[in-house]
């Protein structure tokens, strides 16, 4: 009972709640109703009223035009904004609530405008005019602006637009009124589809990384900044001949400065074509209207260290050609004119438009080019060249691998695209077939032998040769290095012809071997001296030391002799003169008995009265004491001159005083001329002096002694 009381006050209350909701709704439509009829309309505040007059006495709008300006039937300009408003003629209005277009941060939104002045022929979108971006219709119309698609677009914001006026297209949405029908909403929605493609929705963003081709090795990408290629869509177009449109409007100082195409009448108002531009977008970002201008992403142009940029431009006045009279091939002309640039960009990053010409990299260091099949460097200009094939003298037929080191002067390196339009170009059409030529040339006048003998020879008179003809191109030959001669396939003539060389010098080897083995075996027989020396090093250092005292020993002996033999010297000398002062005393004594002697004998022969008779008494008197018989068995003569009594000697001369004595002459008279004492005189001072002498050969031989 208590369950169904409850359950019984529960559906009743149920029951009045939905009865007073049912009446509050009943309420509140008929109130609506009432303002309805009243002429009063509620417009939210995240919307805006479109009023459309149903009739007017007025009449409706002319032919082309929707919005009704002067009372007219049809959409009026105004729009009602949030809140409440009223109408005299509610039957005679419609409101259309209409949502607030919003442009999210950071993207953009295009208009198309419904009314206004027509296009002119040249123009494919509306010019800009002022009318609180859109939101002035009444504005708009009155200062002429165009209908259709427009320059100006829509930033970041929420905006009260009339729809029945302008189509609003946004990345999300497209705002309009649905009253053209379903064939101009698809036109809307693909206009959506294409801003989207085109990412129009967002502003352009210059200057992020990209991936690139290496200009040194076209195989291998790089990472380099972008510039923006713009392509305007509107005004003029571009006069016969011209491939890209001018630069105008770019200086802020100018009266027309368009903001890097921002601003779309800025453009056209400082004499702005359509078409390609020639000034790019450098880093920055820009909101740009995607029906105006579209942008193509490019990377900036590289020119790498040890290069220069030669630049060929497309677009520019034609210049005075800079590189003379006798030059044939081009011409060269200023920066800024129509030819191939006299002066090169260095290296660097440049944002240059490859639409408006072409910028070179030419290389500017030394680079190295191969004549081998197979073998290519990273610049990739020598991809397309082979081994030069050579026939010698003796009919070898050689391929030759050839690597030669090239540099282009950067001053000269616009005269050498001007006259052959690349490196590459350079390298296939001139110096291929120049060098295969010249080495053909060598191989014809020497065998094969003395092809690989005299390579370094080959080599210095091909740099000499080389230089010289590559001055003509204005390149320069650093050096051209030559490989080992081969045949394509293996075992060969020339690898037989090798093999023989190879006999023959590992013979010369082996004889080289030898003689190195024996300075080997001397060097190790001075290497086990050294060895044994260095282990006896110690007795060696003893008997040194040895040597040393021995000879310190004899210094002093030769030292102590030498003083005894000035001290035996000194002696010597003191006993010399000691004997000389003996053997003058002695000789002065010898001399004084002699003297003595003589005059004792001088009284002895004058007191014979003839010195003969005292010759005779004193040879008697010998006689007397001789052992001799007094006559002799064997007779002989004595004397030398017989003639002469000077030449008879002693002997004879006491017996010619006895002949003449036994004779009877006068001994006084007998010589005739008194010289009998003289005779004896002098043979006493004879005498004496042989005594002399004699003494004096004793004394000397004594001193000898």
């Amino acid at each position: 009972m208590f369950v169904a009381s409850i359950s019984g006050i529960s559906i009743l209350g149920v029951s009045s709640l939905m009865a007073w909701g049912i009446a509050l709704v009943v309420l509140l439509v008929g109130f609506k109703l009432l303002l309805a009829c009243l002429g009063v309309r509620m417009i939210p505040n995240d919307r805006v009223g479109i009023v459309e007059k149903i009739w007017s006495g007025k009449g409706s709008v002319g032919q082309g035009r929707i919005i009704a300006l002067s009372g007219q039937a049809g959409f009026e300009a105004r729009l009602l904004r949030g809140g409440m408003h009223f109408f005299k003629w509610p039957v005679q209005y419609r409101v259309h609530k209409v949502p607030l277009v919003t442009i999210p941060q950071g993207k953009i939104g295009y208009v198309y405008a419904r009314d206004g002045e027509p296009l002119q022929p040249s123009q494919t979108l509306g010019r800009v005019v002022n009318s609180d971006n859109f939101q002035d219709a009444e504005a708009f119309l009155a200062r002429k602006g165009q209908r259709g698609r427009q320059r100006a677009i829509l930033r970041e914001g929420v905006y009260a637009i009339n729809l029945a006026m302008f189509y609003v297209i946004t990345e999300d949405a497209v705002f309009h009124l649905n009253t053209g029908g379903k064939a101009e909403v698809e036109r809307l929605v693909s206009w959506q589809r294409e801003l989207k493609a085109l990412e129009g929705f967002s502003p352009v963003v210059i200057g992020e990384e990209m991936s690139a081709v290496d200009p040194l090795n076209p195989d291998k990408a790089i990472v380099v900044d972008s510039i923006g290629i713009v392509t305007v869509h509107d005004g003029p177009s571009l006069s016969p001949g011209e491939i890209i449109a001018p630069s105008v409007g770019n200086d802020p100082n100018e009266d027309h400065y368009h903001n890097n195409y921002q601003d779309p009448d800025a453009f056209l108002a400082a004499g702005g074509r359509r078409g390609r531009q020639y000034v790019p977008l450098t880093d920055g970002t820009y909101f740009l209207n995607r029906w105006f201008t579209t942008v193509e992403i490019i990377p900036k142009t590289v020119v790498p260290i040890g290069h220069v940029g030669v630049v060929v431009s497309y677009y520019g006045p034609i210049g005075k050609d800079l590189s003379g009279e006798a030059f044939r091939h081009g011409e060269r002309v200023a920066r800024g004119e129509r030819g191939v640039w006299e002066k090169p960009f260095g290296p660097g990053k440049y944002p240059f438009n490859t639409y408006a010409g072409q910028m070179i990299i030419v290389p500017t260091t030394n680079f190295v080019l191969h004549w081998i099949t197979g073998k290519t460097e990273s610049h990739r200009y020598d991809d397309n060249l082979n081994s030069i094939d050579l026939v010698t003298k003796d009919a070898y037929e050689p391929m030759l691998p050839l690597s030669v080191v090239v540099h282009i002067d950067y001053m000269k390196a616009p005269s050498v695209i001007q006259r052959f339009g690349d490196v590459k170009r350079l390298i296939t059409q001139t110096l291929d077939p120049m060098l295969s030529a010249y080495f053909r040339d060598v191989a014809h006048k020497r065998t094969m032998l003395e092809l690989l003998h005299e390579r370094d020879q080959i080599q210095v008179e091909a740099r000499g040769e080389l230089q010289r003809r590559f001055m003509d191109f204005d390149i320069e030959c650093v050096d051209v290095l030559i490989g080992k001669p081969d045949t394509a396939e293996a075992g060969g003539k020339i690898e037989t012809l090798l093999e023989q060389l190879r006999l023959r010098q590992l013979s010369v080897e082996q004889v080289q071997t030898y003689d190195h083995q024996r300075k080997a075996a001397d060097e190790l027989k001075k290497l086990n001296e050294a060895q044994a020396l260095a282990q006896r090093q110690t007795e060696l250092t003893g008997s040194q030391v040895q040597i040393r005292i021995a000879e310190n020993q004899g210094d002093a002996d030769l030292a102590r002799a030498r003083k005894q033999a000035e001290q035996m010297i000194v002696t010597a000398k003191a006993e010399t003169e000691q004997k000389i002062l003996a053997g003058r005393g002695d000789s002065t004594k010898t001399m004084q008995v002699g003297l003595s002697e003589a005059a004792v004998l001088m009284k002895k022969i004058s007191s014979f009265g003839d010195p003969r008779l005292y010759a005779m008494a004193l040879v008697a008197e010998h006689l007397s004491r001789s052992a001799q018989p007094l006559v002799p068995e064997r007779m002989f003569v004595t004397g030398a001159n017989g003639d002469s009594p000077q030449g008879q000697g002693l002997l004879g001369q006491l017996i010619s005083l006895l002949v003449a004595e036994k004779s009877g002459f006068a001994l006084a008279e007998s010589s005739g001329n008194g010289n009998g004492s003289s005779e004896l005189k002098d043979f006493a001072d004879r005498m004496s002096k042989e005594a002399v002498a004699s003494m004096e050969s004793a004394v000397a031989l004594k001193q000898r002694n």
